[in-house]
């Protein structure tokens, strides 16, 4: 990108001009080219990418769009939650529809569409991250309670997704209710759940592995594990 400068001719910048020289008035027209050019292409690869967006966002905030039932750990959760709730005298709709977002989408979900490679043997290059750090930026949005206010100096990724967010919003407002509504999970389900998911996952589990993480880790810190322990098992640490 060049730009006209008073004292040589002609200034040069690369795609995005450097916002802390912002006494250089003679660039702002250039600058402002270089904006309006990656707004046209920004709003191009959203098009491009709205469908797989909303297939992601309406998988996860449904219960009948899924490859499997819902887990029954997630009514489980949010049931306890309620009940927390109710036990305390918490019937704001809006403090238990944060809670439910802080234990799953925001706490699990959000971490697996920013950091893919938690899941997949792939590599993440800058341009992918910055991608799905606006996927996830929308997604964290979509599970808020609160209004947001744009204006013309929010950021761009914020502008991006601003028309789109209340519809996510009506998706995760609507996941909730259909869990609450589904039949409650007993105790006893859910022992039996849980000692089918161990079985199952039983040959997955490394445990000599895991033995030897936690080995690494008590080495490191041993001194500390030592003065922490009781009396009797100090000795083992020395």
């Amino acid at each position: 990108m060049i730009t006209p400068d008073l004292e040589s001719g002609v200034k040069v910048w690369h795609l995005v001009k450097n916002h802390e020289h912002g006494d250089q008035k003679e660039g702002d027209r250039g600058s402002k080219m270089v904006s309006e050019i990656y707004l046209t292409r920004l709003l191009a690869t959203k098009g491009t990418l709205q469908k797989f967006v909303d297939d992601l966002f309406e998988t996860l905030f449904s219960t009948v769009h899924r490859g499997s039932t819902l887990p029954l750990a997630i009514k489980y959760m949010f049931d306890f939650l309620d009940e927390q709730a109710d036990r305390h005298g918490i019937y704001d709709t809006d403090v238990r529809h944060t809670w439910k977002s802080n234990c799953l989408p925001l706490r699990f979900w959000v971490n697996v569409i920013k950091n893919p490679q938690f899941v997949f043997d792939i590599h993440k290059s800058s341009i992918t991250d910055a991608c799905l750090s606006v996927v996830a930026q929308t997604f964290m949005d979509s599970c808020s309670t609160s209004e947001h206010r744009l204006g013309k100096d929010s950021p761009s990724n914020k502008l991006l997704y601003a028309k789109d967010i209340p519809n996510y919003k009506s998706w995760v407002e609507r996941y909730y209710a259909d869990i609450t509504r589904m039949p409650a999970i007993s105790d006893q389900d859910m022992n039996a759940y849980l000692a089918e998911q161990a079985r199952l996952h039983s040959t997955e589990f490394n445990m000599l592995s895991a033995l030897n993480e936690i080995y690494s880790y008590v080495s490191k810190y041993s001194e500390e594990v030592g003065l922490n322990a009781p009396a009797g098992e100090r000795a083992q640490f020395f």
